[in-house]
């Protein structure tokens, strides 16, 4: 009797139970050396994998999806609409879920005993990083940017925390490459794909480890009820912050825009809601996505064929938000509290490193890293939201094609490309 392969999401699912279930029983049972010295280096394993393939994903994604958009040549006024769009409604994303997790502070629901035992956990160099931040405040207004450009990208690299100096190395490659003749740089736009495949392909074996690599975190945290409070407090802000993006943002734009009626466009691109909500993987959901904009909203296909592949991968507002509430929820619970440039620079990181996001399942916990590093914290951290990634990675990728869907109809408003009237979204 052969019995139905579970799906990965669903081992995760039994690693982080298993994990908690170790994690609320190890030190009742005298196992927490065992714990420290048999089970949490698997977790760690876990941790360096994606910290590994942070930087060549980034690399790899980004200049592949910017140097994609050699159609600008023919499409000059939409790409820049539509990039446009995209970085203001990314923008906004972030700054809704900073603001929501400044005001509801999902950390401070753990107690200053607890906060400091996870600092000594997870936290890295705390005293470097306070030294680090007053430095900051002598430096000049201007300082942040300067520190965007790097003087040699090779030491770049070798340091996920310059991941800002990365990125911007490699939008400036893409650029470069968009500008270039396209029958001389032919290789290298073939290297750059096929390495990009490759770099997801690790991904899918790195996320092949997740549940061990899940339940080695959660088992070594010691979890307690009062953790487990804040960590729900933790997803109904994530939450929040997407349904303030999906009931509030995206009808404003779509009022400001269009004159299409928000339920309809709703109810348009329900079926691609649906399958980015099973699949957490916009670029799954991409074809779904481009017929229902086509045949249920009225799109045309000049616009949907151009808009929302570079959406889904360029346009990450579900992963933005989550990426500012998990950072400043993660500094939280170690006890730190973020100056306001440190929340600016997660804003900046959050926008920069969405570009450049695969569009799988995943992929932002990996972005995530880069964000938590960017600010001097400790990506092991990410054990603290790992439990409960996966239902909130499917409401995020349903807001990220949304997101996709209201830029598109946006542009094709503003084109005369969008159609009064579709049956098929009533």
């Amino acid at each position: 009797m052969k019995f139905p392969k579970l799906p990965l999401y669903g081992k995760i699912l039994i690693g982080m139970a298993l994990g908690m279930i170790w994690g609320l029983s190890a030190t009742s049972l005298g196992l927490a050396e065992f714990t420290a010295l048999w089970i949490k280096p698997w977790g760690t394993i876990f941790i360096n994998g994606l910290k590994l393939i942070a930087i060549p994903l980034i690399i790899f994604s980004l200049i592949d999806g910017i140097s994609n958009l050699s159609d600008v040549s023919k499409l000059s006024r939409i790409g820049g609409r539509t990039i446009g769009l995209y970085l203001a409604t990314t923008v906004l994303a972030v700054t809704i879920g900073l603001v929501l997790v400044n005001i509801i502070q999902p950390g401070k629901f753990l107690t200053p005993e607890k906060r400091e035992e996870l600092s000594k956990a997870y936290a890295s160099d705390i005293g470097n990083r306070i030294s680090s931040a007053h430095d900051l405040k002598e430096e000049g207004p201007l300082q942040v940017l300067v520190d965007i450009v790097p003087d040699n990208i090779f030491g770049a690299v070798s340091n996920n925390t310059n991941m800002l100096q990365v990125i911007f190395f490699a939008i400036l490659f893409g650029i470069a490459m968009i500008l270039a003749q396209p029958e001389k740089i032919k290789p290298v736009k073939s290297f750059f794909e096929g390495a990009n495949e490759v770099i997801l392909k690790i991904v899918d074996l790195i996320m092949r480890f997740a549940p061990v690599g899940v339940f080695a975190l959660l088992a070594s945290l010691n979890i307690d009820l009062q953790l487990m409070k804040a960590l729900g407090v933790y997803s109904l802000n994530v939450i929040l912050g997407l349904a303030v993006m999906v009931f509030v943002t995206y009808p404003l734009i779509l009022k400001a825009f269009t004159k299409m009626p928000y339920l309809r466009f709703i109810r348009g691109i329900f079926p691609a809601q649906v399958l980015a909500f099973s699949t957490s993987s916009s670029a799954a959901t991409l074809p779904v996505t481009i017929d229902c904009a086509e045949k249920r909203l009225g799109i045309s296909d000049e616009v949907s064929s151009f808009v929302l592949p570079l959406g889904a991968t360029i346009n990450m507002d579900g992963t933005s938000i989550h990426q500012g509430v998990s950072a400043v929820f993660i500094a939280q619970a170690f006890g730190l509290d973020l100056t306001l440039g440190q929340q600016l620079t997660i804003l900046m990181t959050a926008v920069l490193s969405s570009i450049g996001a695969a569009a799988v399942p995943g992929a932002g916990i990996i972005m995530l890293i880069i964000v938590l590093e960017a600010v001097g914290l400790d990506p092991t951290g990410l054990a603290l939201i790992l439990a409960v990634d996966r239902p909130l990675d499917m409401l995020r990728t349903v807001v990220n094609i949304t997101g996709d869907s209201t830029v598109a109809t946006v542009i094709a408003g503003a084109e005369g490309e969008l159609k009064p009237d579709i049956s098929g979204a009533k």
